[in-house]
Formats: C-alpha cells, sequence, structure tokens
C-alpha cells in the first residue's frame, strides 16, 4: 500500500539499500545508523523513526537500553532527562504530561498507557513498535505534539482519536491545525489474522469499515490494514487528508533493517517513534 501522496524511494548504503519508503518521508544517517523522518513534520519539530541499526532489545538490558535511549534523545537534540514514555498495554488510555505535575517532572515514570500528549515545549514524548503501528503528531499552531501506540487492539479501541480528543480538551487544539505521521508497522500484505478479529472490529463500532481495513484473498485468507485504519480514524477526528502521511513500510518485510514480532517472535527488538513538543507559534 501507498499513501495518496506516496511513491517509491531507496537509499543505498554501499550494497544494502534501505526500505523504500513513501516519498513524504526520507532516510537520515545518525551516529549509530538510519532514521526515518517525515517532511512534513521536519516543517514544525524534531522527530524520528528508529531502525534496527540501533539496538533496542525487548527483555531486560539496562545498560544497551540506556544506549539506545540516549542515542535517541542526542538525535532529537534534547537532554536525556527530557523524554518522556509509557508502559504500553495494548489500550485507549492517553496520559498528558503537563507542566507543573509532578510525573511531568519524572523521566523515570512509565504509567500504563499507549499515547502521551504534552504541551511542554522541548519534550521529547516516545513510544516503542515492534509490528505495531506508530503515529507522530504535531499541532504547530498552540505548540502541542503527541506519540501513538497502535496495535490491533489500540486500533480497534480508537487510541488515535483520544489523543486527539485529549489535546482538544487539554488545549483547544484544533483537529485542521495537526499535522500526523504514521510510521513503518507491519503492512496489509505481511498481516494475515483471523476472522475473530474482524469479529473485535465490529463489535467495537467499526462495521462500517471492515471492507476498507480488512481483505480477504482469493485463497479465503485475511489480512488487515492498520494503515488504512488509523489514517481513516486520524481523517474522522478531523486532520486533513493532506496533513497525514504514511511511511508505508512494512515492519516484517525488512529483515535487518526493521525490528518485527511477527516475523521473529521474542528475538525481535524495538523501534523507536519519538517527537519533540514545538513551541507555541
Amino acid at each position: 500500500m501507498r499513501s495518496d501522496n506516496s511513491s517509491s524511494r531507496e537509499t543505498h548504503e554501499g550494497d544494502a539499500a534501505l526500505p523504500e519508503s513513501s516519498s513524504a518521508f526520507h532516510w537520515r544517517r545518525e551516529t549509530w545508523g538510519h532514521a526515518l523522518r517525515a517532511l512534513s513534520l521536519d516543517a514544525h519539530t524534531q522527530h524520528l523513526f528508529t531502525s534496527s541499526q540501533l539496538r533496542l532489545p525487548a527483555l531486560a538490558d539496562d545498560r544497551e537500553r540506556e544506549y539506545a535511549w540516549q542515542a535517541v534523545t542526542a538525535s532529537l537534540g534534547v537532554p536525556r532527562d527530557r523524554l518522556r514514555r509509557v508502559r504500553q498495554v495494548h489500550g485507549r488510555q492517553v496520559r498528558v504530561v503537563r507542566d507543573g505535575d509532578a510525573s511531568a517532572m519524572d523521566a523515570a515514570a512509565l504509567p500504563d498507557g499507549d499515547a502521551l500528549v504534552s504541551n511542554m515545549p522541548g519534550l521529547a514524548l516516545a513510544v516503542v513498535v515492534a509490528d505495531c503501528v506508530p503515529v507522530l503528531v504535531v499541532d504547530p499552531r498552540l505548540g502541542a505534539a503527541a506519540a501513538i501506540h497502535a496495535g490491533w487492539r489500540g486500533t480497534a479501541a480508537g487510541i488515535t482519536t483520544a489523543a486527539i480528543d485529549t489535546m482538544a480538551r487539554e488545549w483547544g487544539t484544533r483537529a485542521t491545525d495537526l499535522v500526523a505521521a504514521i510510521g513503518p508497522s507491519i503492512g496489509p500484505a505481511d498481516y494475515e489474522v483471523g476472522e475473530s478479529l474482524m469479529d473485535a472490529f465490529r463489535d467495537a463500532g467499526h462495521a462500517a469499515s471492515i471492507d476498507r481495513w480488512f481483505t480477504r484473498r482469493a485463497d479465503g485468507r485475511v489480512h488487515l490494514d492498520l494503515w488504512v485504519a488509523n489514517r481513516d480514524q486520524l481523517e474522522a477526528a478531523g486532520v486533513p487528508p493532506a496533513n497525514i502521511v504514511i511511511a508505508a513500510v512494512s515492519t516484517a518485510a525488512h529483515p535487518g533493517w526493521l525490528e518485527s514480532y511477527r516475523r521473529d517472535g521474542a528475538a525481535a527488538g524495538r523501534l523507536v517513534a519519538a517527537v519533540v513538543v514545538p513551541r507555541h507559534r
């Protein structure tokens, strides 16, 4: 799948080609390897989607994980103690990081949730994925941002919509001002699912979208398109279609470059999606 404003792009490093992405994105070399960035977000703030060249193990290896987080914040140009994360639980809970809150000052705190939103300029918000959809959202008018983790459960629960609704409630964000980027995640060609998932989405209130988000192949197998599902939810929340870009890079299709739990199971590491809250205009 390609987003409406996309075309194939390929970058080479020696004989190895980086994964092709939408033309709305570009790969940039960091001190640790390559990161993917969205051109539309570049205009407003620092952000990135990491590759497997920055090793972030899923299992406990505090030293290696800390190195990775320091590398991420260095690439974003923020101090390590300005990074905020959540303990992802595949749900719909949005965590708000407000100036003056005690929790906002604690970089070690990992509250349960699957999205962070903040209007604290210079704060970095991050989620981790290994097939799930990372969505970064910026409000350049008011100076606010969101980092969203949307697996199939979060997508069915409407985590992307919940994050935008929270920004509107907290700071008066207008969805029409938002710019959103959907990063690398498992693509529709690789994401075969069971029939029960269609029932789960129907039960969650998405019956009208089943035919758009699920495809039944000639052999009877069912595939889910989380890219379209999250784009549709962004549009339904009021984000202009022209302000939404999709990397169109499937994590499962690029061993060596991107992490995929579907492909590698427990051996898979994690990829980081992070965004720095911009200043108020």
